[in-house]
């Protein structure tokens, strides 16, 4: 019975999402090209906006390598889609240096840095350019949400939608409600998630949420426990998957979201919260400073073949 009744409302959120609407993307580091891409795949017209010159240019191969790996990855798994992906999804999509041309999207999804004046600034200015009906969901891994909202003349009209990486390959997305967050954008936000394929589990606002509040402190103390010794990379990787079962474990997930972006993390955890336990461990933040941020960078706790390496993008590290 709860798996029908789960049906039946996803089909009446996505009656909510008008055909052929607009959605725009801030950032075009790896979140946000791979949010594009579940977006375009379900036949939305997508705008992606970065301020990063080469982010753009590179955005297009990277957003079709995204896509010719996520169907093989798919159909190696067997996986059955909610949404068949659109014919050239590619050709849905469009990239700009400019907010402006976001000024009639229905749904913007913010995924800068996890830096408050860098996503306040965004906000702001997409208050200003877009349409009263506009949504603004940000990819957020640990600011309230509450917060980005009072950056805008529209509170009720901002959510959380914490898409896990890679994007295109995780069906569940952390949808985070604030206080002022209204009725209809959370219904209208499940809508947009239901057409591409995804399901929402709707958390309320804190900082951090539920995935970052617990999963934060564990890379930390990965980190830490490597840092002091007590095992090697390998080995605590090792007891998380073959104790409790992780697919990955900690360091190795660290290396795939990005040792900048946890440290960002959790300084705004550690301000946010007032708890000292949030300190990014000494191995953490010599690793970031010395550029080795994870597979984006090349390295990290690990090292990764020179395919893996992206562009970070002028809006986020991501």
């Amino acid at each position: 019975m709860g798996d029908q009744t789960d049906v039946q409302h996803t089909a009446q959120s996505a009656q909510t999402v008008p055909d052929g609407s607009l959605v725009g993307i801030v950032g075009a580091g790896t979140m946000g090209v791979g949010v594009a891409q579940c977006f375009a795949e379900a036949g939305f017209p997508v705008v992606v906006v970065d301020n990063d010159p080469g982010a753009l240019a590179s955005g297009p191969d990277r957003l079709r390598d995204g896509i010719r790996t996520t169907a093989l990855l798919r159909r190696g798994a067997r996986q059955v889609r909610a949404v068949a992906p659109a014919p050239r999804a590619e050709s849905l999509v469009t990239w700009s240096g400019e907010l402006a041309d976001l000024a009639a999207a229905l749904l913007v999804v913010e995924c800068a840095r996890e830096d408050e004046d860098i996503k306040e600034g965004i906000l702001r200015e997409l208050d200003r350019i877009c349409g009263a009906e506009a949504i603004f969901a940000s990819n957020t891994s640990c600011i309230p949400v509450g917060r980005l909202g009072s950056f805008t003349g529209r509170p009720d009209r901002v959510i959380g939608t914490h898409f896990m990486n890679p994007a295109p390959l995780k069906d569940a997305v952390e949808v985070v409600r604030a206080p002022e967050t209204s009725d209809l954008t959370l219904e209208r936000t499940e809508g947009f998630l239901a057409h591409i394929g995804k399901h929402a589990l709707v958390v309320r606002d804190a900082p951090g949420f539920v995935t970052n509040r617990v999963l934060m402190l564990t890379l930390n103390e990965a980190a830490a426990v490597l840092g002091e010794g007590t095992a090697d990379a390998e080995t605590v990787d090792r007891i998380f998957q073959d104790c409790f079962g992780h697919p990955m474990g900690p360091l190795r997930t660290a290396d795939l979201i990005g040792l900048d972006t946890i440290v960002d993390s959790l300084e705004v955890l550690r301000r946010h919260t007032g708890e000292d336990r949030f300190r990014p461990s000494p191995l953490l933040s010599r690793l970031v400073a010395e550029g080795r941020v994870g597979r984006k960078s090349g390295s990290g706790f690990y090292p990764y073949a020179p395919q893996h390496l992206v562009a970070r993008g002028g809006t986020e590290r991501g």
